[in-house]
């Protein structure tokens, strides 16, 4: 149906599967001091604590700032890419053609336009992600402006507002975090490009690599060896 087989749907079904698994595992009660993401967020916190300690705060407002400045080059990126996508739609003719050359053969007219359509939504919830960790950036920036002095670092407003700016600094790089799992997950959607079977081992491929980065010992080893 619509051009696609049985293996395509098998295929499209394990990558969405894929997609939620590594989303439970990584933001899950589980991920708790496990992966390296949630450690970071501990680290914000620690962050947020010393600083509130800091008569001079401007190397903080920096730390935002470039936060800030790096989501807004993916969100760029993400513009870019669901621009490049749209004019692929409008170039059919020319990449069918291109893949009639391949050994795996031109695809059906009418899945090669929803696949490419699909890889549009991958983008653009990737740009809505780091669009939406550009905007909480933003207001961590405002939390820190309205830091109280270190003369009253001991009060309970104080300790309060810390935290309010901690958890605002930790669903920024959460929804960030997002943004980049698109970006990931992307490249494995390509594979379907070729046929289901490229999909299923280029998804396998990625959540492999990724759950590598999250749990390897290399980054893990920098965070608990004091030495």
């Amino acid at each position: 149906m619509l051009g696609f087989t049985y293996i395509d749907a098998i295929a499209f079904s394990a990558f969405c599967l894929a997609w939620v698994a590594y989303h439970l595992v990584m933001e899950g009660s589980w991920a708790e001091s496990r992966t390296l993401n949630r450690r970071m967020d501990a680290y914000r916190y620690e962050w947020m604590r010393r600083m509130l300690e800091r008569e001079n705060r401007i190397v903080d407002a920096q730390i935002v700032a470039a936060l800030q400045n790096g989501t807004a080059f993916f969100a760029s990126t993400s513009l870019l890419a669901i621009g490049a996508t749209l004019a692929i739609l409008q170039s059919t003719e020319a990449v069918m053609a291109l893949f009639r050359d391949l050994p795996f053969g031109a695809p059906n007219r009418t899945s090669w336009e929803l696949k490419t359509l699909g890889l549009t939504l991958i983008f653009a919830n990737a740009f809505f992600k780091f669009a939406w960790a550009y905007r909480l950036f933003n207001y961590s920036t405002i939390l820190l402006g309205s830091t109280p002095p270190p003369s009253e670092a001991g009060t309970p407003q104080a300790q309060a507002h810390v935290i309010k700016l901690a958890r605002m600094a930790t669903i920024a790089g959460r929804h960030f975090n997002r943004g980049q799992r698109a970006f990931f997950f992307a490249i494995a959607y390509l594979g379907w490009y070729i046929n289901g079977w490229a999909l299923m081992a280029a998804t396998l491929a990625i959540f492999l690599v990724m759950i590598n980065r999250q749990l390897g010992r290399d980054s893990h080893w920098v965070l608990d060896n004091d030495g």
